[in-house]
């Protein structure tokens, strides 16, 4: 490679391996970032905690148009995440294949809603799968009926009032409080 005039061989050696230093630094953190998880970058539900690698059937990711990510356990915690985020618009929301466990696009997935699986986070179960074939398969042996996105995520919505009510009772139950918020012991 012949200098070019006024440019030493060691200014142009410099030169190139500057461009070849950043080429590499270039690649390897967009090698890093393909090969990170969703559940590596988001280990924890953001809404309740629960592990997403655990609940990897039923996760979603939320990719914002502004490239920030929310990840949930499921439907049910994506929908709460969805309505506290109005103001954001999601460019992408993804959920986990009932089957594979890989994440696809939730607004093209064939849903789930109800059958004698328990759901997560949910009573009624929500379940998302890549192919038809799977979820009729599904429905066949746990039952349920097959759902768009849009009405899985109103189903969520719906049962959210019904999800926190059981909830909010369990808690009184563990805790010994009576409906009035006091807590008695052993005697009335």
């Amino acid at each position: 490679m012949k200098p070019v005039a006024g440019e030493t061989i060691v200014q142009r050696l410099r030169i190139t391996s500057a461009v070849l230093a950043a080429l590499c630094i270039v690649s390897f953190a967009a090698l890093a970032q393909s090969g990170e998880t969703d559940t590596a970058r988001h280990p924890d539900c953001f809404h309740c905690g629960m592990d997403r690698d655990r609940f990897g059937h039923s996760r979603m990711l939320i990719t914002y148009a502004d490239g920030s990510e929310t990840g949930t356990c499921s439907i049910r915690c994506a929908a709460v995440e969805l309505a506290g985020n109005s103001r954001k618009y999601p460019r992408t929301i993804e959920v986990g294949d009932y089957q594979t466990r890989a994440l696809i696009d939730a607004e093209n997935a064939f849903w789930v809603i109800g059958g004698s699986k328990r759901g997560v986070m949910s009573a009624r179960a929500k379940w998302a799968f890549a192919r038809r074939e799977e979820a009729e398969r599904f429905i066949a042996v746990h039952g349920g009926v097959l759902a768009t996105f849009d009405e899985a995520l109103q189903g969520a919505y719906t049962d959210l009032y019904e999800d926190f009510k059981s909830l909010r009772e369990r808690r009184k139950e563990r805790e010994g409080m009576h409906g009035d918020g006091h807590q008695y012991k052993g005697h009335l």
